[in-house]
């Protein structure tokens, strides 16, 4: 059993008591009564500490001493704060909605999730791509809740049985940013999930988001070409939109006409003309692509090619002398190709408009104060991979209280970048698929290569990369 899961308490005492007041009071919920409640601390002077919390919680309040390191554990597994943050510049409220999502984006999340059971409902946030349980929320007051985030998000709160999207705007004073709103019918109620997004993209660069040296020079050779397309491929949540937008900002002079259509905005780019998607009165991808070409852009950004009508509307602007940027859901940088013949499109008209296809992955980093060295074994690897001979030793997540005992910190993108050179283009245009050869004798290194690596040299486990080696 992992550390985390040794200091974790139960979500209905977690909630109990906020995260400042955990940390400012140095207290854990050890259980609760009608009449009574019980904390652990590391305080050196209980008696006061416990007749402050009886005034507080307006009940009588037991203390039980526990080391001074047992409790910075408790504390780091269960009310997690911002490492980079020296001071909360969010001001909580005492409105329970608001409280959460000021929680949520004080700890760097990127979404909640409010979900209805049977007999319980409850609130995860997702923090580095993994969802952990938050808050429960009685059965009466979980209505109350969702219809207070519908009213936010302009939704109709009458409507239970079709899905719903919305958008809410925070403004803290502090902080301000944009929530999209998803709500989803459900056997017990209604699920609804609110992705943060920031609209501070100054931390955005391309030079930290994971591309070695070799791949970032290919990378930026290709998207200042003059004309063509760059397409970006993984699933949902592997940080495409990022790299787009960190494209965007190398792009962006006062000598070009940047347009994007996105659902959603996820940052705001001063000098880039930004539409949001709007299918319900026809502002989608192939609509509003027609409208670009005649705006003289340079770049044009679209957020996503779904159907054959984008596609085929993106080969056209990129025909015509304009630079393409957008994301295309595939498995591989190749696969891209396969996916765009799929939709229709000509393998000729492929080759003389692709510059540049990019698959990416992100994997969340080992902790760099408590991860552990270990020699490779065919047994942490699936059945019929077979193991490079150069790759020795591995790293392990063990958790301390820098990475709140999760044995991780942050995440990193990793790429696979296959530039269109001539060789390449032909054989696209003969059908010939199979590129394995090719990638090796031009020194294109693969998802799979790129991830081995990584765990070679201690940046991440073989649990995060596990899925690219099968």
């Amino acid at each position: 059993m992992s550390t985390e899961n040794n200091y974790k308490i139960a979500t209905e005492l977690k909630q109990m008591i906020s995260v400042a007041q955990a940390h400012h009071y140095q207290i854990i919920p050890e259980y609760a009564e009608e009449q009574a409640l019980s904390f652990k601390t590391c305080a050196a002077h209980t008696e006061t500490l416990q007749n402050e919390l009886q005034i507080v919680f307006g009940k009588e309040v037991h203390l039980i001493s526990i080391h001074h390191d047992d409790f910075q554990k408790y504390l780091s597994v269960n009310y997690r704060v911002n490492q980079n943050k020296k001071t909360n510049k969010l001001s909580y409220s005492d409105d329970f909605l608001l409280k959460i999502i000021y929680e949520a984006k004080e700890i760097g999340s990127s979404d909640i999730h409010f979900e209805a059971f049977e007999e319980k409902c409850r609130v995860r946030f997702r923090i580095d791509g993994k969802l952990i349980e938050r808050y429960l929320v009685d059965l009466k007051e979980y209505p109350i809740l969702i219809n207070r985030i519908k009213i936010m998000a302009q939704l109709d709160i009458s409507e239970k049985r079709l899905p719903q999207d919305g958008r809410i705007h925070i403004n803290s004073g502090n902080d301000e940013f944009d929530i999209r709103v998803s709500v989803l019918p459900t056997l017990h109620g209604e699920k609804i999930v609110l992705r943060l997004l920031s609209k501070d993209s100054t931390n955005i660069q391309l030079e930290t988001l994971g591309f070695t040296e070799l791949e970032l020079r290919r990378f930026q050779e290709n998207i200042k070409k003059p004309h063509g397309m760059v397409l970006i491929s993984g699933p949902t949540g592997s940080g495409k939109t990022t790299t787009l937008y960190a494209s965007l900002k190398v792009l962006n002079t006062e000598f070009s006409n940047i347009v994007t259509i996105e659902d959603p905005i996820e940052y705001t780019l001063e000098g880039v003309n930004q539409v949001q998607l709007k299918e319900t009165i026809g502002l989608d991808f192939p609509n509003t692509l027609r409208t670009f070409l005649r705006q003289d852009p340079d770049i044009i950004m679209v957020g996503e090619i779904r159907d054959a009508d984008t596609a085929n509307m993106a080969i056209r602007a990129a025909l015509t002398g304009h630079t393409v940027l957008s994301t295309i859901h595939t498995n591989s940088a190749w696969a891209t190709i396969s996916r765009l013949i799929d939709m229709g499109i000509p393998p000729f008209l492929i080759a003389s408009t692709l510059n540049m296809s990019v698959a990416q992955r992100l994997v969340r980093k080992l902790c760099k104060h408590c991860k552990t060295k270990h020699p490779i074994t065919p047994t942490l690897l699936p059945e019929f991979f077979s193991i490079p001979k150069h790759w020795k030793t591995h790293f392990k997540a063990i958790g301390c209280t820098l990475c709140h005992h999760t044995g991780y910190h942050g995440r990193k993108a990793i790429y696979e970048i296959i530039p269109f050179s001539p060789e390449l283009t032909e054989m696209i245009k003969s059908n010939q698929l199979d590129i394995t050869q090719y990638l090796i004798e031009k020194n294109i290194p693969t998802l799979q290569t790129n991830a081995i690596e990584l765990v070679s040299a201690g940046v991440t486990s073989i649990d995060e990369i596990y899925p690219l080696l099968c």
